[in-house]
């Protein structure tokens, strides 16, 4: 190229005659090495020289993970998805930086790509804060409602209490809460101490005193506001009510003694978010929204002891009453039903029935006096109601709600079904066992009752809903 324009010609009209242009090669080269040594690129060379290129063969850490950990495609075979699992399994002793996958909520055609800088970070660790400590930062994100009302935004705080027919109820505030439909946010000990995860931060109330006892908040990391960090996506009592497990859009597990507030352990579990959590006495099993099940014994130096995969995101996981069965619903509206052998790390895992509803299995719950039942609700294409028989697979009686039910909540001591509902009127509804007739409706939420919980001898009913309100209701 450049020959042809040292010799290329050009008529002049004033000499009437063709002469070769001084312009040309010399001073073209001259501009070119100034240009090069300045800071943006040439406008002529827009792409770097090919002796400059450098070979890469390798991919970048992230991308390395998330081929690891991505989402089985639909023509892949089984072993391929089952090997995925087995990878996962064993990246439990490395630590899990990036957060691989987006919520099952969020759009397939948007890719997480993090900041190679970033990839040095870690999952911050939780701190605890003593319920009379002032919050500084306050959380304030999406509380709309608060805002205008020009109140505090201190979570707990009262707005409003009345009276109707299922009992008397209290409107508290929840600034901060997550409206995500595949959240598992709120949990009640058996010693009637709430647990609600608050943006980045998780609060512990007493629901007998009812006084904030404190919160666990991220501790100071530069360069990333604690206000702008949404880490925590389930949260879960142990049994005995001593132990809190937190799990993290990151793929962490965190395991909080309450009573001496320190934090007993941190286990990078998975490579993508923790969509659900349930113990077996001390065995801990979790389930990613990539649909990998790992089965943790904290006591234990290696904590996996086993784990399971199933090809869809996993949005609810629950141990039976008795330890015998673990059910776990998918975001494609599959529920597995496993057996309690948990140890070891297999390629042929698979669970002993499965059943299907037209909507992602997230309110789901085991009946505390039937150890074959489970119930589960279906969301806003659904509707449905469903007791299934766990031993044959099979629907044994179900009732359409007309609405999306996000929550769902067994009443033992009174032998009552309760759901949470969306549109069209983010109710609470009691449903008598087993026609599944409605005994009452509690209504005061604005918007879709994402979390349900009751205290140990079911006097007292706790929900949370999108309005960032939470509720107490008094049976």
């Amino acid at each position: 190229m450049l020959g042809d324009f040292v010799g290329r010609r050009r008529h002049c009209p004033f000499k009437g005659q063709y002469e070769v242009d001084t312009e040309t090669y010399k001073r073209f080269r001259r501009r070119i090495i100034q240009r090069s040594h300045g800071e943006g690129p040439c406008a002529s060379t827009p792409v770097a020289p090919r002796w400059r290129c450098e070979p890469r063969f390798k991919l970048d850490s992230v991308c390395q993970r998330l081929e690891l950990d991505s989402p089985p495609r639909h023509h892949e075979p089984e072993q391929r998805v089952l090997q995925g699992a087995h990878q996962e399994a064993v990246s439990v002793g490395r630590t899990s930086h990036g957060e691989a996958v987006l919520p099952p909520n969020t759009p397939r055609a948007v890719t997480v790509r993090r900041h190679p800088v970033a990839e040095n970070v870690t999952e911050q660790g939780l701190v605890w804060r003593a319920g009379d400590q002032e919050h500084e930062n306050a959380q304030c994100a999406g509380t709309t409602c608060c805002d205008e009302r020009g109140l505090d935004l201190k979570p707990f705080a009262v707005l409003h209490k009345s009276s109707g027919p299922g009992g008397s109820a209290t409107k508290l505030l929840a600034p901060s809460l997550l409206n995500d439909y595949y959240t598992n946010l709120l949990d009640c000990s058996c010693n009637g101490m709430i647990a609600l995860a608050l943006g980045s931060s998780v609060y512990l109330w007493n629901s007998e005193t009812r006084a904030l006892v404190g919160h666990l908040e991220p501790g100071p990391q530069p360069g990333r506001p604690s206000c702008q960090t949404r880490s925590i996506s389930c949260l879960c009592w142990s049994r005995d009510g001593r132990a809190l497990c937190i799990g993290t859009r990151r793929g962490e597990i965190q395991l909080w003694d309450v009573e001496h507030k320190q934090n007993m352990r941190r286990l990078p579990s998975h490579m993508s978010v923790v969509g659900a959590l349930s113990w077996k006495q001390q065995l801990l099993s979790s389930g990613s929204v990539l649909g990998h099940i790992h089965h943790l014994d904290p006591r234990a130096p290696a904590a996996l002891v086993g784990s399971a995969v199933q090809e869809e995101g996993i949005c609810s996981l629950q141990w039976s009453p008795g330890g015998e069965r673990l059910a776990s619903g998918s975001t494609g509206g599959l529920l597995h039903i496993w057996d309690s052998h948990v140890a070891g790390v297999t390629k042929s895992r698979q669970p002993i029935t499965t059943a299907k509803q037209t909507s992602a299995v997230k309110a789901m719950g085991w009946c505390p006096w039937q150890g074959d039942v489970i119930a589960t609700g279906g969301g806003w294409k659904d509707g449905e109601l469903r007791i299934w028989d766990t031993q044959s697979g099979s629907c044994v009686t179900s009732v359409n709600t007309n609405s999306q039910i996000c929550s769902l909540r067994w009443a033992d001591r009174r032998r009552h079904l309760i759901t949470g509902h969306g549109l069209p009127h983010h109710q609470v509804t009691c449903w008598q066992f087993p026609s599944l007739s409605p005994i009452y409706q509690l209504t005061g939420h604005s918007q879709r009752v994402l979390h349900l919980a009751t205290n140990p001898d079911n006097t007292q009913l706790f929900s949370a809903g999108a309005d960032q309100c939470f509720h107490v209701w008094d049976l």
